[in-house]
Parts: C-alpha cells; sequence; structure tokens
C-alpha cells in the first residue's frame, strides 16, 4: 500500500473567490510570495483521479489554513477532513488541525479529533507568531501527543519569524522555510523534548528542509567542549543521547517538498535511513499532474528495498497498524 503522508486540500468555503483556472498568489505584510490558491486544492475528485493514475492508495490530508489556526477555524476543517473521509472511503486519512499555542481548548479540541474522529497525527508549523518549537510555551501541546500516541507532522511555516534575508527572488518559499525546518529539527533535540517525551514521533515535512546533507557539521557542533561552548546557558545545552538516536528513534521524514526529483531522496539516503522515511507528494501545491507522482514513485521503486520501504513499509511506524 503506498501511503502519502503529504498531500494538501483547502475545504472550497475557505476560499473566497472561485479562482477559476488561474493560480492566485497571495503575499505576507512584508512582501514576500506565501501561499499559491488554485481549484485543485478543493477538487476532491481530481485528487482521486491523480491518486489512481499515479498508484497512490491513501492520502493523509493537511490543510495549510488550518495550521496554526483559532479554534474556530480548526474545528471547521477537522470537521472537513472527515467529511473527505467518508466521502472517500479507505482513500483519505486526516491529520487533526490545533493551534499548539492555542491553550486548553486547543488541546480539548485535539482530543476530539483523536478519540471522536480517530486521527492518528496532528499537523503544525515549524514556528509561528515569534515561537520556535523550542519555546516551554508548547510543552502542554507535546505532553497531549505523547499521551495520546498522536504524531505530528511540522509543515514548514508559511509565514517566517524573522523574513528580513528572504525579501527578494521568492527566497523565503525556496528555501527561507528550508531552513526553518532544519532548525526546527535542532531547536527539538537540542532543547530535549525528546528526552521528556521519549515516545513522541515528529514527521518532519521535505527531509527536514535536507538536513541530510549538512549533518557532518551539525554533529560538529554538539561537540560543545571543542567550539568553546560548554557551559553556555543557551549555546551549550545538549539532549542527553547523541544526536543521531533522536533522528532515528523519535523523528520521521517524508520526501514531498522536492518536486518529485529523486537526487533529493538519494541525498538523504546517506544519512538516513529509509525505514525513517515516508513517502510525500506535497501534491497539489509542488506537484499538480499523476505525470509526476507516478515518475517519483517509479523512481523510488528503482532504488529497490530502500524505495519500497520508503513508499509503503516505513508507514507503520506512524499509523500502527492503522491501515
Amino acid at each position: 500500500m503506498i501511503i502519502d503522508f503529504h498531500h494538501h486540500f483547502t475545504p472550497r468555503e475557505l476560499i473566497k473567490d472561485d479562482p477559476g483556472d488561474k493560480l492566485v498568489l497571495s503575499y505576507d505584510e512584508n512582501g514576500a510570495p506565501s501561499y499559491t490558491t488554485h481549484r485543485l486544492l478543493f477538487d476532491m475528485d481530481a485528487h482521486i483521479a491523480m491518486m489512481d493514475e499515479a498508484g497512490i492508495d491513501l492520502a493523509m490530508l493537511s490543510c495549510a489554513a488550518g495550521m496554526a489556526a483559532d479554534l474556530e477555524r480548526s474545528t471547521f476543517i477537522n470537521d472537513k477532513v472527515k467529511k473527505a473521509e467518508k466521502d472517500y472511503p479507505k482513500r483519505f486519512l486526516g491529520f487533526a488541525h490545533v493551534n499548539p499555542l492555542g491553550g486548553p481548548a486547543a488541546l480539548k479540541e485535539l482530543a476530539r479529533c483523536a478519540d471522536e474522529l480517530g486521527y492518528p497525527g496532528v499537523t503544525i508549523t515549524s514556528e509561528q507568531d515569534g515561537v520556535y518549537l523550542d519555546a516551554p510555551e508548547l510543552e502542554p501541546f507535546w505532553t497531549e501527543c505523547e499521551k495520546r500516541g498522536l504524531f505530528v507532522f511540522v509543515h514548514p511555516a508559511l509565514k517566517l519569524n524573522v523574513s528580513a534575508q528572504f525579501d527578494a527572488y521568492d527566497l523565503a518559499r525556496s528555501v527561507g522555510r528550508e531552513f526553518s525546518l532544519v532548525m526546527a529539527t535542532l531547536r527539538l533535540i537540542n532543547s530535549q523534548v525528546f528526552d521528556r517525551h521519549p515516545n513522541l514521533i515528529v514527521q518532519m515535512s521535505h527531509l527536514s528542509g535536507g538536513i541530510a546533507s549538512i549533518l557532518t557539521r551539525i554533529r560538529s557542533y554538539q561537540d560543545k567542549t571543542f567550539w568553546g561552548t560548554k557551559g553556555n546557558a543557551k549555546h551549550g545545552v545538549t539532549p542527553a543521547k547523541a544526536f543521531d538516536h533522536y533522528l532515528r528513534n523519535n523523528m520521521m521524514f517524508d520526501s514531498g517538498g522536492f518536486c518529485g526529483e529523486i537526487n533529493s531522496v538519494k541525498t538523504a539516503l546517506i544519512e538516513i535511513p529509509a525505514s525513517r522515511i515516508v513517502f510525500g507528494t506535497d501534491y497539489p501545491q509542488e506537484i499538480r499532474t499523476s505525470g509526476v507522482v507516478a515518475t517519483f514513485i517509479a523512481d523510488l521503486k528503482k532504488l529497490g528495498p530502500d524505495g519500497e520501504a520508503i513508499l509503503s513499509g516505513s508507514a507503520k511506524m506512524l499509523l500502527k497498524g492503522r491501515v
């Protein structure tokens, strides 16, 4: 069974005007390109057609409009995800959408998603509202996720906390979001989130921003004595175990975010075991046609056992017998 763990939709009700055949690009308050809206986001028949043509059995649905949203919008999207599950049996499975900084009300909605709606995971962004994932304000959220056995899908923030250096050339989307994912991974591990919550599993999107290519440098800077930061309250903090322990026990990585190009996956496999990578397309944003998805799947199959693990086998780490 091939499962797409990085598959987006947006309820039609949340898109003000029907875009027709156009792409509508929105910009943030700093003038940086932020999000592309088009009808594929809400045309679920088109999603099913793409999946059938490409050979995808099941897609995990996440909605960008519900990441870091208020309670009303989160609840609306969670119910719409459930409707998609019912309208297309055994083809979609939902992520819960709650604001991790939303307090008790958000945690109550998270409980509803787990207990009543049956969602196996929850999606959040890599940073939001000036806060990063190592902030103490997120501790109740991590506690609740571990308690309920929910894995956390970390999607790159659509709006970066600090975006001044990405003020041209569409840099915030092309590389800024990838930096954010790398930073989120480092912050989660070094702040000892996984030491406090050893059973917590986090799915980092976009192969964690392509973190594999710089892991040797990251490992080096874990040696606080060598780099002179030992004892520094902010820069000398390390987790209880070696950095790679958390990559191989608490983290999963999806293949979305690289436009279906197999070389990004090959690069990741140099450092990250296939057993920690799940299949993701980022449809219908970075990929919008079944042909590109089908080629991506075919290229993954050419990797042999590693490709098969990414397409199907590794899913058991996140879904735990759910499908």
